[in-house]
């Protein structure tokens, strides 16, 4: 899971960030509510937590912008001490999954970020078979079936296509499937990432007319549409 954490707290970012790379996590940190929204216009979360008062853009703006501008906004989490009913109401309304009053612990945090997690992708189903039109996904063997024949895939091929199916629709940016696939944000090598989405492309057959395309999202990463409605 990749989380952004924005508050102009340095005391709160460390006592979250701490319990989120605890849990095994990877954490991302900002200190400008501007900043934030730039890292989401050009980076998948899994869960993004927002200060209500920052430099830069409020976590309010942030919200009111990502749900304006982003077609699948990842979960937000309000961070702050502002503990009125109206502020409450305003940050769900607003576009906020949930509403977290300072201080809190770090457990009770952690839980929320997690919980956040699990209902944005309640969609995914844990079964060992997954089945996409004529593409079916074995979880336990890690292998991909094509109209019934086994596609052979090298281990991170297989991640990269399963993600891709895990997250139909939804922009992921090169950071997210570095993370996700290679274990790092870093950017290990531009072509790396493109050579492999080009196989998984090649291998598949992913085109229109089998249901699933990988589009490019210029200047952020890529995306997975669909061209058929999946059961």
């Amino acid at each position: 899971m990749r989380v952004a954490i924005a508050d102009d707290d340095q005391e709160v970012i460390s006592q979250v960030e701490a319990a989120i790379r605890g849990a095994g996590h990877e954490c991302v940190t900002y200190r400008n509510g501007k900043d934030v929204l730039n890292a989401i216009k050009r980076e998948t979360f899994d869960v993004v937590l927002l200060d209500w008062s920052m430099p830069g853009a409020t976590g309010i703006e942030v919200l009111g912008w990502a749900a304006e501008n982003i077609e699948s906004p990842p979960p937000f989490i309000m961070l702050t001490s502002r503990s009125s009913k109206g502020d409450i109401i305003r940050g769900l309304e607003t576009g906020a999954c949930d509403y977290v009053i300072k201080p809190e612990s770090s457990a009770v945090i952690l839980a929320r970020i997690e919980a956040a997690a699990r209902r944005g992708k309640a969609q995914v189903t844990r079964e060992r078979f997954k089945e996409y039109g004529i593409y079916k996904i074995d979880s336990l063997e890690n292998t991909f079936l094509v109209n019934g024949e086994e596609i052979k895939l090298t281990s991170k091929e297989f991640q990269l296509g399963a993600l891709f199916f895990e997250n139909m629709n939804r922009p992921l940016s090169r950071g997210y499937l570095f993370s996700q696939v290679w274990g790092t944000s870093e950017d290990i090598a531009t072509r790396t990432l493109d050579m492999h989405i080009s196989r998984v492309r090649s291998k598949l057959s992913l085109k229109p007319e089998n249901g699933f395309v990988i589009q490019t999202v210029f200047g952020f990463g890529y995306r997975m549409d669909t061209y058929l409605e999946v059961d």
